[in-house]
């Protein structure tokens, strides 16, 4: 039987995993979405629309009490930058999904996560304890951004056209 302090150890990552997990099915069907409305733009605002129908339900639902707006806003200027990130991710997904591929494009969301995520860490951006960058951590980024051209190649297959799929099949032209 599992211990309380593993389950709460296990059960972050497993929602992380699972977050992860699901980012190529949102990425891939962003796109079809986005070639069945005829642009990308289309397919992130009902994207984000969606997500927020949802959040607004599970707001309901636990009954969370409202925000101190107030406070919020005595806050830092980059904490409202949240959405446009989102929209810039969701944008970004709708396009280049399918020329690299959910598994191209996931993993250059990776390594940018990554780089970026060290930068952060090192000069304590955003309110984080500064964590220095450090050699084994430069080459752990190296070996993540040698992983993408294993993943994805240098072939011209990787900016090949996608290939019709059940979605495409099902939209009347």
């Amino acid at each position: 039987m599992l211990s309380k302090s593993l389950f709460l150890t296990v059960l972050p990552m497993v929602m992380a995993f699972v977050a992860g997990a699901v980012l190529p099915f949102q990425a891939t069907t962003n796109a079809a979405v986005g070639r069945a409305l005829g642009h990308p733009l289309w397919a992130a605002l009902i994207s984000l629309v969606i997500s927020a129908i949802v959040v607004i339900a599970a707001l309901l639902i636990l009954k969370v009490q409202a925000p101190d707006i107030g406070r919020a806003l005595r806050g830092a200027w980059w904490v409202w930058i949240g959405g446009i990130l989102g929209a810039i991710y969701v944008g970004s997904a709708v396009v280049v999904t399918p020329k690299l591929g959910a598994s191209g494009f996931i993993i250059l969301v990776v390594v940018g996560q990554i780089f970026i995520g060290l930068l952060i860490d090192h000069f304590g951006l955003m309110g984080l304890t500064s964590k220095p960058i450090t050699f084994l951590k430069l080459i752990g980024a190296a070996m993540i951004l040698g992983g993408v051209f294993l993943v994805q190649g240098l072939s011209a297959n990787a900016a090949s056209q996608p290939k019709e799929t059940i979605v495409q099949r099902s939209i009347p032209q």
